[in-house]
Order: C-alpha cells, then sequence, then structure tokens
C-alpha cells in the first residue's frame, strides 16, 4: 500500500474503499508505517471525516492487528460498552445478570483516566483481584462459570494502542471516526455474538452535547453492524452520577447493595435493565423486551446475579467469601465528613464533571497512566437532582485520607450542586435512538 497516497485522499475528501482502510488498519501496528504518517491521517480524518465504508474498513483492519477470541459454548457471546461517566458501575451489574440469563460475558474493559472512573479500578478495590491474566485463563474462566471483566492485553488492537498514543498528542482525540475505530477495534476482537452501547450524555459524561453523543452513537451502531457484529445502542444520562456514590471502592459497594436487595439503586438497576434487555432481544428477536426485562430483573432479585459475580470475584484472585462479607473486605477511608447545603431548596443542577474531579483530587483517580490510585476514598451520599435541602441535610459525604484533603474539597463539592427554589424534575434517564 502507498500510504502517502491513502493520506493524501482523506486530506483531499477522495473516495476510500473499505478494503484500503482495512489495509491500511492492520498496518498502523507496524513500523514501516511512521509517527508522522499516522498524526497526518489522524489530523485529517480529524478535519474531513470518514465515510461509513471507510469506518467499517479502519477498525475491521485494527481489530485484526491483533488476537482474537473464538469461541464454542452452549449460549450466546454478549457484551457491553460504555462511552465513559461519574458513579457508573453499570459493567458490575449488567455482566453477572447476563450471565445468570444464560449469556457468556467475555468483557474487555479499562481504567479510569481524568475524571470518569474506570470499570478495571473498581474491581481492583477489591482485595486479591486481579484484571491481568492470560488469554487462555481469560477463555476458560468465561466458560466455566460465564463471564470474567478483564484488561487488554498487548495482543489485542495493537494498532489502537498505537494509534490513541498519537492522537493524545495531536489534537486529534475527540475525532468521532477514530473513537468508533478506536472503541470498536477492542470491542470487536472478543468475537462476540452481540454487543450493547451505553453512550453517555450530560455534565459527568465525556461527550457531553446530546447531538454529540447520539452522532457517536449512530457511529457506532453502523460500523459495529457493518463489521459483522450485530448492535443497538441506547443514549442514557449523565447529569448526575448514576448511583449516590463517586470513588472506586464505594461504587463496588452500591452495586453490592443493589445485588444483595439490601439497598437498590434505582437509577442504576434501570439502565442495567434497559440495556441488557435491548441486548437480549438483539440476540434473540423472539424474546420482547418485556419478557427480557423480567428475566433480568428476576436473575438479580432471585441473588443468582450475586452468585455469578462472587463466583468471578474468587476465580479472578479475589476472597471466597465476599458475597457475605463485602462490607468487610472493602476499603474503608481513614476521614469521613459530611459536606452540608449552605441554603434552602432544590438541587436543579448537578456539575458531575466536579465531582469527578473532586474524586482524582482525593486520589481515587488517575491524571497520567503511571498514577497510583488509592480505592477508599471518593464520594457517597450524594444527593440527587429534584432532591429537597436545608442546612441540616448533607449534599455528599467526603471519604478521604486526610483532613487537610477535605479542606481542599468541601468548596468544590458544594459547589457542584446547584439550588433553587423552584422544584426541577430529573432528566429522562434513558433516550433511545429514532430510526432515520
Amino acid at each position: 500500500m502507498n500510504v502517502g497516497s491513502l493520506i493524501e485522499r482523506v486530506r483531499n475528501k477522495k473516495y476510500i474503499t473499505e478494503t484500503d482502510m482495512l489495509e491500511f488498519g492492520s498496518m498502523i501496528s507496524n513500523p514501516i508505517v511512521s509517527d508522522a504518517q499516522i498524526g497526518a491521517f489522524a489530523m485529517a480524518v480529524c478535519l474531513n471525516g470518514l465515510s461509513l465504508e471507510a469506518r467499517v474498513g479502519l477498525t475491521k483492519g485494527m481489530r485484526d492487528s491483533g488476537d482474537q477470541l473464538v469461541w464454542d459454548l452452549p449460549g450466546p457471546v454478549l457484551d457491553k460498552h460504555s462511552t465513559g461517566g461519574v458513579g457508573d458501575p453499570v459493567s458490575l451489574l449488567l455482566a453477572p445478570a447476563l450471565a445468570a440469563c444464560g449469556a457468556y460475558v467475555p468483557m474487555i474493559s479499562g481504567r479510569g483516566l481524568g475524571y470518569t472512573g474506570g470499570t478495571l479500578d473498581k474491581l481492583e478495590s477489591i482485595p486479591g483481584y486481579s484484571s491481568d491474566i492470560s488469554k487462555e485463563r481469560f477463555q476458560g474462566i468465561v466458560k466455566k462459570i460465564g463471564l470474567a471483566i478483564v484488561g487488554a492485553s498487548a495482543d489485542v488492537a495493537p494498532a489502537d494502542q498505537r494509534l490513541y498514543k498519537i492522537r493524545d498528542v495531536t489534537a486529534t482525540v475527540d475525532s468521532l471516526d477514530l473513537i468508533t475505530a478506536s472503541i470498536l477495534s477492542k470491542k470487536l476482537s472478543a468475537g462476540l455474538d452481540s454487543l450493547v452501547l451505553d453512550v453517555k450524555t450530560g455534565s459527568g459524561a465525556v461527550i457531553k452535547k446530546f447531538e454529540k453523543s447520539e452522532l457517536l452513537a449512530r457511529s457506532l451502531i453502523g460500523v459495529a453492524n457493518g463489521a459483522g457484529c450485530p448492535t443497538v445502542a441506547l443514549l442514557t444520562d449523565m447529569s448526575q452520577p448514576l448511583v449516590n456514590a463517586a470513588g472506586n471502592g464505594l461504587e463496588v459497594n452500591s452495586v453490592m447493595e443493589t445485588l444483595s436487595g439490601l439497598k437498590v439503586n434505582d437509577r442504576l438497576l434501570e439502565v442495567t435493565i434497559e440495556l441488557g434487555s435491548e441486548l437480549i432481544n438483539l440476540n434473540d428477536p423472539s424474546q420482547s423486551l418485556k419478557d427480557s426485562r423480567c428475566l433480568l430483573k428476576s436473575s438479580i432479585s432471585s441473588g443468582r446475579a450475586m452468585e455469578y459475580f462472587s463466583r468471578m470475584v474468587f476465580e479472578m484472585g479475589g476472597p471466597k467469601n465476599f458475597e457475605s462479607e463485602w462490607v468487610n473486605y472493602l476499603p474503608q477511608a481513614s476521614v469521613v465528613k459530611e459536606i452540608r447545603a449552605n441554603k434552602v431548596g432544590y438541587i436543579d443542577r448537578i456539575d458531575t464533571e466536579v465531582l469527578g474531579q473532586v474524586v482524582v483530587i482525593l486520589g481515587g483517580g488517575r491524571q497520567t497512566e503511571s498514577d497510583e490510585i488509592d480505592p477508599s476514598v471518593g464520594l457517597s451520599g450524594l444527593m440527587e437532582i429534584g432532591n429537597k435541602v436545608d442546612l441540616t441535610i448533607p449534599l455528599a459525604i467526603v471519604h478521604a485520607s486526610n483532613e487537610q484533603d477535605i479542606i481542599r474539597v468541601a468548596a468544590l463539592v458544594r459547589g457542584a450542586f446547584s439550588i433553587s427554589n423552584d422544584f426541577k424534575p430529573p432528566p429522562n434517564l434513558i433516550h433511545r435512538l429514532e430510526s432515520k
């Protein structure tokens, strides 16, 4: 392939075939293509975009640059991907619920960077849990118990790993075409039968504007289906944390409360059920959305999802009795303090990104990939949009390693909540895409 000619065609908005882009995508991890050429390609795509055909080719090529999983299982291989948000532990509830319904869930997840949390960081707040396992071990656990949540190895879509590093220093991270290829090249390497996408929108999402979130959702659906993986997406609200907590161990605590039935988080449960029912229905159209919802709700309320989650924790190196002793195993912060409202009224808006930044300041998130995190710190007891507050009611409870950190974040936490005299209902949690 003449790489320079392909870059020129992207720059000049010329037609590019799926085959050409597939070949280029598979070459990105090869030193024969220089960093300068990859940077020029990324900038050309950022400025001019790619056709759906070219996006499919790029994604398939990047997927084919590394290992791909092949399954021989007695049930469907299903997965979910989220574009990221604050206080969003859906994967930890959805994966075991799907497994309890007879699916196999080989979930390749990531770590948090910046103000959005990472699924692997949440799970690794459980003592002993290790997401870094061999491909053979990963496949064995999925076959044995129905699910495993792991990190991507260096052999999964290496083209994406190289391209992302160059995008990060060339101001091309926000290209929807390149975001699409990055997400799906990794997900499609897992050999899925069907995929559901949770595309976040609102103040706590990476992509905050509804219109841009919708464009990304449509791009992801089009490319995934074009690459041969039946896919559906929902837009879900991130104008406030999905659970009443933000921080790795604290979010696992929220999931365990819901799995155990001790304290069900309604918004977490709703998003989980809707994503899961769409996925089950997509894989098996004979199963109605109503029946799929009932199946998933039963898998959680009956305790079966808890059993699957606990078995996964044990297989991944965690405690065998986590199901009954999770309260004692999850890390506890040294200092805990309430942050109270300074006026009377109703919460009408939350700057959820600020709450995520607070977690980072406390040590519960990363600003660079090498940063160590403290799984015990974060926020709990978060008030919701529409809640009435007064001077005695805490807006949030801060969990910190020392008193000085609480002093540093108190004003930020208080300022993240907008309080007015008038009641404002919370925004819709689920947005379904209309056909166009």
